[in-house]
């Protein structure tokens, strides 16, 4: 509840003394107030405070009803339970159980429990309604199942008959199979009637369009179902899986990735959760089947016969389902067991230099996917001693190349090298310090051949990322990069060469004054990349080294200017970002964070500065280019070239290059296109608003807020309904209530309460989603805010989230002050917000009038604040006014007598004389 006094803050913890009985009054008024999670957590202490058994059981009933509220149905059944083995005639908890049993889909155990009702109490008619709709649902179900009893049958004698020649009638039955497997009725009944066996069949037809059934099918019997997921994976067997997985039918090995990404999920489910209900019929353990699969996985990336897209779809599975989703979950074993199991062989991948004989089939994605993947093991590593045993394994990787395997195993050893510094750098950094690698990689770069040289310079390119390494290679690996770019034949090895040199270059960052090239070398540089990056006569992979160039030198407002005026290189940049090498994200997005300036910039301050100068310190100047006029003509510029929807096209990607600090760049850019109101539009035109909701939902917490924030930009200044069309517009909501919590700053507060003004005034249904993500207690604590424009959104928000029955309700909360809050301001000097709070109590008058008879009783002032309105010189205040006193004449005869035994009578008699004000 809303603290009595603005400023005033109820204690977090109830004091000592006070009693079960206390603690259970104070749940009842914060349900009846609708803060069920506040109510859950009183009638909590109040269980830990008594012992009375009757006592316990009506605190079990209460926190059923709570949880019901909350959507956490197995934990309602489990206390309504709890309430019936106290009482076994407690309607109450049998009604309350019934509900959860229902939601949980037991609709057998949800009947007999109503039954009983109906025969405690024949003649409620709750009771009797609610058990005649889930008679009528259930034999609906019955129905179902046995029409789909023939057709399962049907459909499998026509996709496994040889003798069937009819295309169409073939790609029907598949659809039709894959369909009834989505749902629960429907995929029970594939699994009983011997449908795994007939699965396994068509996999082994090795027919590519039936194999896509069949896995398409699995995908539903597996879905959200432990005992099911385990049973078909005994009858398939992991190497089946593992096998199709590497086919070279690039669909067929991607749905083959999509179903073990469902049986993970399902898997995993099991080891988190303690399952309820039908399925702990038998205990089932997981960990095993998990491994299990886990094992397969890693055998097939050394696997020679594996396809390349193959190797790719595993390593992109690894990454998703081994390490920990938080640091909140503390068990880091199964990334310790892969590492244990398989780091060689995730090495082999990245080790692979492409033009060797028999070397692995790979992508060029697949090295960055190993990277991605080494990268996510590292940091899921808890202590010194599990850092120190992948560092040894990587450090006896490399040396078995290195050592005694002629040159070949000299470039292994350095490619190694290479994908550590793009994964976990600080392994990196430590097999680069082992004996010989560092000379190896100079001494190649000034190789005769093209393949060699250039794995040594890519090395070393990578190498002069990191600082540690930034120093020696300054000073051993200008000069050669230097004299490489100069005198190569070869562009390919140039502008690799050029990459390391502006990397080198570029350390200064933004800060114009400490340049490490002479003067204008930098935009000799920058024109060069350019030129390569246009040039489609250069290979992709070669040419995504110029936009590498390019992320370093925009660090130069110069070379930023210049780049936004050469549309055909933002173009050809764009192209790029859309196509299958995905190693670009990264380059493509700092790129563009550059341009736009959306890094994070604070202002020094002055004193500090005065002290810096005065020490005779280094101090960070701006470049005069960087000013914000320039900026926002590159945005315009960029967004004419199509910037919108290469980031729309890079977001969409599933592929691990497109990791959370990447998405992070990404919202970055967003949130700098969408400043200017005029931009929206066409943002939101070219699919800017649907790729910002992923953004929002998950990656860093600074991308996400970006995102969020850029959300709120096109929801305040937009029509929402046309912004995000059908079911889009409520994933909004999320983002945006995120923008409510404390941590926010005061400008996120504001445009997110904005955004939720806007969202709150157009339906019933999109005002219920705002509820269910708790935003409403947020918004209360926003009207109390100091700074005018927080307070007014806050009651501008409630004002329009007042058309919900659930918040009209809280107005007349016992103890509540927010009916005394909203009349008190509606007699507030600032003009605006007296019209979004008498705009509320119209609202709240008209639509629910016992309000009105609870209006005189909040304030003694209730009644000049009234008049105040109704005389004030807005005519909008007046006809607020107007409506509020209508509403109150017509509800209650005591309060229309108090009314007209004021001098309302007389204003009332004038204003309806004004013939100015219809």
């Amino acid at each position: 509840p809303v603290p009595s006094t603005p400023g005033a803050r109820v204690p977090a913890g109830a004091p000592r003394q006070v009693t079960a009985g206390q603690l259970r009054e104070r749940g009842n008024a914060l349900f009846q107030a609708g803060d069920h999670a506040a109510a859950l957590a009183a009638y909590t202490q109040a269980l830990s405070l008594c012992d009375a058994e009757p006592e316990r059981a009506v605190l079990h009933r209460n926190r059923a009803a709570c949880y019901l509220k909350l959507e956490d149905y197995a934990k309602a059944e489990a206390d309504a339970s709890k309430a019936i083995e106290a009482d076994g005639r407690d309607m109450k908890a049998l009604f309350r159980r019934s509900q959860a049993l229902q939601k949980l889909g037991r609709l057998d155990q949800a009947v007999s429990d109503l039954q009983r009702c109906v025969s405690l109490e024949p003649k409620n008619k709750a009771f009797q309604e609610a058990l005649r709709a889930l008679g009528s649902s259930m034999h609906e179900k019955m129905k179902t199942m046995s029409c789909t009893d023939s057709k399962v049958e049907q459909m499998f004698q026509i996709l496994l008959d040889p003798e069937e020649k009819d295309v169409d009638k073939k790609q029907k039955a598949a659809q039709n199979l894959i369909v009834l497997a989505r749902e629960e009725a429907g995929a029970e009944k594939i699994f009983q009637s011997d449908g795994v066996r007939l699965l396994t069949q068509l996999l082994d037809t090795a027919k590519a369009d039936l194999m896509l059934a069949a896995l398409r099918t699995l995908v539903g019997l597996c879905s959200g179902h432990r005992s099911r997921t385990m049973a078909i994976l005994v009858e398939l067997g992991a190497p089946r899986l593992s096998a199709v997985l590497g086919v070279e039918h690039e669909q067929v090995s991607l749905a083959a990735c999509n179903l073990l990404h469902v049986m993970f999920d399902s898997l995993k489910e099991g080891l988190q959760k303690d399952f309820r209900g039908k399925e702990d019929a038998v205990v089932l353990d997981s960990s095993k089947d998990l491994k299990l699969l886990i094992k397969h996985l890693l055998e097939l990336l050394a696997l020679e016969g594996a396809s390349a897209h193959g190797r790719d779809n595993a390593l992109n599975l690894l990454i998703k389902v081994v390490p920990r989703k938080s640091p909140k979950e503390t068990n880091n074993s199964l990334s310790l067991w892969v590492i244990d199991q398989g780091l060689k062989k995730i090495l082999e991948v990245g080790s692979t230099v492409c033009s060797a004989p028999g070397s692995l089939p790979v992508t060029e994605n697949s090295r960055m996917s190993a990277s991605v993947l080494l990268s996510k093991l590292y940091d899921d590593l808890k202590c010194d001693a599990e850092r120190e045993n992948f560092h040894h394994l990587c450090e006896d990787y490399v040396r078995s190349w290195f050592e005694g395997h002629e040159l070949a195993g000299k470039l292994r050893a350095i490619q190694t090298v290479s994908c550590l510094l793009q994964g976990p750098s600080d392994a990196g950094n430590r097999v680069l310090e082992l004996e010989g690698i560092m000379d190896s990689v100079l001494s190649l770069c000034a190789s005769v051949c093209e393949a060699h040289q250039l794995v040594a310079v890519e090395a070393l390119i990578h190498a002069a990322d990191k600082a540690k390494r930034a120093s020696f290679i300054t000073a051993n690996g200008v000069s050669l990069l230097k004299e490489i770019y100069k005198h190569s034949e070869r562009d390919s090895i140039r502008i690799r060469a050029l990459v390391g040199l502006c990397k080198l270059g570029s350390a200064g960052g933004t800060d114009f004054s400490m340049k490490q090239f002479a003067e204008g070398s930098t935009m000799k540089l920058a024109k060069q990349c350019r030129k390569w990056l246009c040039n489609e006569t250069i290979d992709a992979g070669t040419r995504r080294w110029a936009v590498e160039g390019l992320a370093y030198l925009t660090f130069d407002a110069d070379v930023k200017e210049e780049f936004v005026e050469d549309k055909a290189a933002m173009q050809a940049m764009f192209h790029l970002a859309k196509s299958e090498d995905m190693s670009v994200l990264y380059a493509v997005a700092s790129t563009l964070v550059n341009c736009t300036n959306s890094y994070d910039h604070e202002e020094p301050d002055p004193q500090m500065l005065e002290l810096a100068k005065y020490a005779k310190q280094h101090i960070p100047e701006q470049h005069p280019k960087d000013k914000p006029d320039f900026v926002k003509r590159r945005v315009r510029k960029l967004l004419t070239a199509g910037v919108v929807s290469a980031l729309a096209c890079m977001v969409k990607s599933e592929n691990p290059a497109l990791t959370n600090s990447c998405r992070e760049l990404i919202s970055r850019v967003f949130l700098a296109l969408v400043e200017e109101a005029e931009d929206r539009g066409g943002v939101v035109a070219q699919g800017g608003g649907k790729a910002l909701i992923p953004l929002s939902l998950e990656g860093t917490e600074v991308g996400q807020t970006k995102a969020a924030q850029a959300l709120a930009k096109i929801t305040i200044t937009s029509n929402p309904e046309m912004a995000f069309p059908g079911e889009r517009i409520y994933e909004v909501v999320r983002p945006l209530v995120s923008l409510l919590h404390l941590q926010r700053t005061g400008l996120e507060n504001f445009e997110g309460l904005m955004a939720l003004t806007n969202l709150a005034g157009i339906s019933e249904r999109l005002r219920q989603k705002i509820l269910k993500e708790k935003a409403v207690p947020m918004i209360e604590g926003y009207m109390f805010e100091e700074h005018e424009l927080i307070r007014l959104a806050a009651t501008e928000c409630m004002c329009n989230m007042a058309m919900s029955k659930e918040v009209q309700e809280l107005f007349l909360a016992e103890g509540s002050d927010r009916l005394k809050l909203m009349v008190l301001y509606s007699g507030e000097e600032d003009e605006k917000l007296r019209r979004a709070a008498s705009g509320t109590l119209a609202m709240l008058t008209a639509l629910h009038p016992p309000i009105c008879k609870r209006i005189p009783q909040v304030t003694v002032h209730w009644l000049e604040i009234l008049q105040a309105l109704l005389l004030s010189p807005s005519t909008e205040l007046q006809h607020r006014g107007a409506v509020v006193v209508m509403n109150m004449m017509a509800a209650e005869r005591e309060v229309a007598e108090q009314l007209i035994a004021s001098e309302m009578l007389e204003i009332l008699s004038v204003l309806a004389k004004d013939k100015d004000k219809p």
